[in-house]
């Protein structure tokens, strides 16, 4: 590693935390302004703000801003290295542009490996404190909406409600069918089910059971009975954003039970998934962006080129949001749509690289 490489690796790391600890103080500030009124209506103990909310609330934006942050503190130490002819300095030393990326990519490698690892093990478990701490304390209770509820909770086993109340734990028009060799043999249906929380069983209330044993038929009706189930309440309480309170293991074995389950917005939880390596990855996609737009001297400073940057960046974004929504809205797959920026932004590095300075 020479000094040139010292000098520039120095330069992205300050640049980089710097800014990133700027814009996160703008947050929290920001953040305290909006939500105090809900601190002081719901009496959420100053230590639990800190040490629950914040300590969490921070980590988690930082994983989140830090791509675009990478590239920001690019544009904005290169632009000034190049306005003061250092760029030009090292490439007529006989350093090539793409040597001269050696330390960028380096920087970038640390960068986007402790992304990968944030986002896939150690936020998650962050996320768990502070989401809680915001149920508890900022948002309403949780209501279940779903109605012409089809889950399969086991194979072969399927349920049906016409609509789940998850704050009394009462499921209405419930219906129960086991299906073998493409065969149904057996089928429960209730006006309601009700879920008995010290027993940890569901009551079943004003049923009928058919069950079908070869060419004979039983049947069977009652008052009420208790019977267990693979499903709880649990399964009706789950807020989108609780997937993010998954590591990735725990996120992978999740959307396998809800697809066998056939739940809806399974969507959701694959851009998750996907989202958690290809974000990071766009580290070095917007690095060589940043390098090669602002690795040239132009008239006029470098305010032009910080001009740029900062466009290329919302572009990003946008495109990212765009891709998402078609999703989880559009039929799109989850795997394509998270990768799309990545795609279309890495053309967009290609062009800027061939025509940098060289």
């Amino acid at each position: 590693m020479k000094i040139i490489d010292r000098y520039i690796i120095r330069k992205f790391l300050i640049t980089f935390f710097f800014s990133l600890t700027l814009i996160l103080t703008v947050c929290v500030i920001w953040d305290i302004t909006e939500k105090l009124d809900d601190f002081l209506e719901k009496q959420a103990p100053v230590k639990a703000i800190i040490f629950e909310y914040y300590f969490n609330f921070i980590p988690y934006f930082a994983n989140l801003l830090a791509p675009l942050f990478v590239f920001i503190a690019v544009i904005f130490f290169t632009a000034r290295m190049a306005n003061n002819t250092e760029i030009i300095a090292i490439l007529n030393s006989g350093v090539s542009f793409r040597r001269l990326l050696y330390p960028y990519m380096l920087v970038s490698t640390l960068l986007a490996g402790i992304a990968f690892y944030f986002s896939g093990w150690v936020i998650p478990h962050a996320n768990k404190v502070r989401l809680e701490f915001e149920n508890r304390y900022i948002k309403n209770k949780y209501v279940y909406r779903s109605r012409n509820i089809h889950r399969q909770i086991s194979p072969g086993e399927f349920v049906y409600f016409d609509n789940f109340n998850n704050i009394e734990q009462v499921g209405f028009r419930f219906s129960l069918e086991r299906i073998k060799d493409g065969k149904l043999t057996y089928k429960l249906m209730a006006d309601a089910v009700r879920w008995d929380s010290i027993q940890h069983k569901w009551h079943v209330m004003n049923y009928h059971i058919r069950e079908i044993r070869g060419m004979d038929e039983v049947l069977v009706s009652g008052s009420s009975f208790d019977t267990t189930l693979a499903l709880t309440p649990a399964d009706f309480t789950q807020r989108i954003n609780n997937i993010e309170t998954m590591d990735n293991v725990e996120l992978s074995h999740f959307i396998r039970q809800e697809e066998l389950r056939g739940a809806e917005n399974t969507e959701f939880y694959l851009v998750e998934k996907y989202r958690r390596t290809a974000v990071p990855f766009a580290t070095f996609i917007l690095t060589v962006i940043g390098v090669s737009v602002a690795g040239r001297k132009i008239r006029g400073g470098f305010g032009l080129q910080i001009v740029f940057g900062l466009v290329l960046s919302f572009a990003y974004i946008f495109f990212m949001q765009v891709s998402y929504t078609f999703a989880t809205g559009g039929g799109l797959s989850p795997l394509l749509a998270v990768w799309i920026p990545n795609i279309l932004f890495a053309g967009i590095a290609f062009v800027l690289l061939r025509y940098a300075p060289h």
